[in-house]
Parts: C-alpha cells; structure tokens; sequence
C-alpha cells in the first residue's frame, strides 16, 4: 500500500462511494467532501461546530497517520470501512483499488473487538455512557451511569459511529478523540479512535449501515 502519485489529493469527479448497489456495475460520482491536501488546512480549526473544534498542529501527527489516499487492494465492497488495527489504519474502500486512510487509535490488550459488522447509528457531539463493565473496573465513572453530556472532554469527541454485529451493539464504537498523541497507539478501552477532525471526515462519507471488518492480530478475516 504506498501513496499515489497524487499524493492526498483527489478531484471532486474522480470516485465513488457504492454504500448500496442496486446493479453489479460501480456507480461514478464525486467524493464528497473532496481530500484536502494540505495538513495545516486538514486539521485546522472548526469554528461552526456545536463546540468549535481547535486547530491541530499538523507537527504533532506523525505524517503517515495525516487522511490520505493510498492504492489498496481488498475484496471487500466499494463503500466497506476496514479497521487494520496491527498497522493502526482505518480505510475506506473506493474505486480503482484505492481507499482513504485515517490514522487512528486502538485498545488496549484485552478491550478489543474485531469482526464483520455494520454501522447502525451515527451521532454527532455524542453523549457518552461508560458500559457497567467498565464502571466496575473504574468506580469514579459511576456518575456518567445515566450518559455525560457532549462537549470536548467526552470521550467519544465530535462524532460517534456505532457498531452492530447481527442486529446487537457491540458496545464498541468508532468516534472522535483530542489526545493526538493516542493515535497510533493501543490506548483505549477497546473503541477506534480518529482525531476528531479525521471522524468529522468519515461520518460525512459514509451512510448508516455502512460494512465494518475490524483486523485484529493473527485473524482470518484477511485470508
């Protein structure tokens, strides 16, 4: 998988996301929002979200987690969101074996999921309701038991993409996140998490019900 000679840039006519086909053709249309190139513009501020996000310094991302169009061949479907969690990449599969790639964040040995699955629900500025498990194992969550409220200190950040496997909540999500330092590595209680500029991106590429495969070390789902 290397960058194309593009680099991370791509016209707004060039591909397609096919979510859902209704003949075995691929349908032409445009990649909406188009790619931005430049880092300093990719994460930049958002002044006209609910809880304006700030700029991120494109110096503190290790350059190969910056969003970028990357070849990738797969034989899952146009549309798919594949969860690489070894290499630390979310990628969503396009035309012409190639996919946009997002740095992200994992869990930690042990909180991890890994699957095929669907995207049921998605949510911007997400309340955050920590599972009886994890409130167990950390007593002073008990009083977020009934959700804390959006904002840019809950957890799930500026957006939240819920994963379903046969119709039942995983408890594991795919959301947004301000420590920029947690992308890249295994952190987290098992969720995939994007700077939240990166999840701002994804959620408005990719429709509900979306396919998931999340790749955990040593699976078959590759194979």
């Amino acid at each position: 998988m290397s960058l194309t000679r593009r680099s991370f840039i791509v016209s707004a006519s060039a591909f397609a996301l096919a979510g859902c086909q209704t003949t075995g053709k691929k349908t032409a249309a445009t990649l909406t929002p188009p790619l931005e190139s430049d880092p300093a513009r990719m994460y930049a501020a958002m002044p006209d979200e609910q809880f304006p996000l700030p700029a991120i310094n494109p110096r503190k991302i290790d350059p190969k987690y910056y969003r970028q169009l990357v070849d990738y061949s797969t034989n899952e479907p146009i549309g798919t969101i594949v969860v690489d969690t070894p290499q630390r990449f979310l990628y969503l599969t396009m035309e012409n074996g190639q996919a946009l790639r997002y740095g992200v964040g994992i869990g930690r040995a042990g909180f991890a999921w890994g699957g095929r699955a669907n995207i049921a629900w998605k949510r911007k500025w997400p309340t955050w309701t920590p599972p009886k498990e994890m409130i167990k194992r950390q007593p002073e969550l008990k009083k977020y038991a009934e959700g804390m409220k959006p904002g840019l200190k809950n957890p799930l950040g500026a957006r939240a993409l819920y994963i379903f496997e046969n119709g039942k909540d995983t408890l594991y999500r795919l959301h947004g996140t301000s420590e920029v330092a947690s992308i890249g590595r295994a952190v987290s209680s098992g969720c995939v998490r994007l700077l939240n500029q990166d999840i701002c991106d994804l959620y408005d590429r990719v429709p509900a019900n979306t396919r998931i495969v999340v790749h955990q070390e040593g699976d078959s789902l590759f194979s």
